[in-house]
């Protein structure tokens, strides 16, 4: 018999006897489970319970449907497929070539529903680094933190590089954005799962190029980065506007930064080079050298040091 609502007597006896079992139990065509904070309940597709009242857990309450049927194609429709074009691959972060000048001047993005991924101080902002671009924000935490899913959504990609992210996990969310967490010590969630806003994902960790415990956060719109900083207010742990507005000309107005940047050379110092003898090999000026690489005209060149030219 389809059930439409779960009084809150019946959902305390199964919940208190999970969390005293700590293993699945059956009861009237549904099984429940908790694993990693979250509530499991699978079933039937026809008996999807229409409302699930909570009365024993005073923490986030996450409540996750699976289903029994096999006749089900739970991977059918994805998040925000008409904006992707259909497009759901984890062979790659950015895989649809959507170029910045084909995205509306305007985009509001709904934001209302929140979770600060985790607890922590920026180490390192959105930017151009000294030779390279990085594409989010880090955030310190010590390993083993729990990292939590910033909106709702479903895990397109679970991979690890060795180079460069380490364990990372790539969701794609309800809204249209596509969250990118990375440098996990361990992975709590599969590909193609459906997952909600404040899940655990996985655990903080230092895998990959990485310096120290952290966590790289990184905020997408197809495909294209964002300033995480322009969504969140990582010192109060706060979205900053629940519509956020993606605002073409200053969003990504970073974009002619990274081209620049893309497009950089450099020299590396030998020995009996100096500023003068460099700037005419290569057609600029001192000054110019100077600026780029951050030096002064009066500092002395190193044997193997990198000079930006251009």
């Amino acid at each position: 018999m389809k059930q439409t609502r779960w009084t809150c007597t019946l959902f305390a006896c199964f919940l208190t006897a999970a969390l005293l079992k700590a293993e699945p139990i059956d009861m009237d065509g549904y099984s429940f489970e908790i694993r990693h904070d979250t509530l499991f309940v699978s079933c039937d597709s026809l008996h999807i319970p229409g409302d699930l009242v909570v009365v024993l857990n005073d923490r986030t309450n996450i409540y996750k449907k699976l289903f029994h049927d096999e006749t089900d194609d739970l991977m059918e429709d994805h998040p925000a497929d008409d904006l992707y074009k259909n497009i759901w691959t984890r062979e790659r972060i950015n895989a649809y070539n959507t170029p910045i000048d084909s995205i509306p001047d305007s985009i509001y993005i709904n934001c209302r529903e929140f979770c600060m991924p985790a607890q922590g101080y920026i180490t390192s902002k959105f930017g151009p680094r000294r030779y390279r671009f990085h594409y989010g924000t880090d955030v310190k935490v010590q390993i083993g933190d729990t990292i939590r899913a910033a909106f709702t959504g479903q895990v397109r990609i679970i991979d690890y590089e060795a180079r460069g992210y380490g364990h990372y996990v790539v969701v794609r969310h309800d809204n249209g954005l596509e969250t990118v967490y990375a440098h996990m010590s361990k992975v709590l969630v599969d590909e193609n799962m459906r997952i909600y806003c404040g899940e655990p994902i996985g655990l903080g960790g230092n895998t990959g190029r990485s310096t120290g415990s952290h966590l790289h956060f990184e905020t997408r719109y197809l495909g294209n980065a964002i300033n995480p900083e322009m969504i969140i207010d990582f010192s109060t742990g706060n979205i900053r506007d629940d519509q956020y507005l993606i605002a073409k000309n200053t969003t990504f107005k970073y974009y002619e930064e990274q081209k620049a940047l893309a497009a950089a050379k450099y020299y590396t110092v030998r020995s009996g080079d100096n500023l003068s003898t460099i700037a005419r090999r290569y057609g600029t000026s001192v000054r110019s050298i100077c600026r780029l690489s951050g030096i002064k005209e009066t500092s002395i060149l190193r044997v193997g040091q990198r000079l930006r030219i251009r």
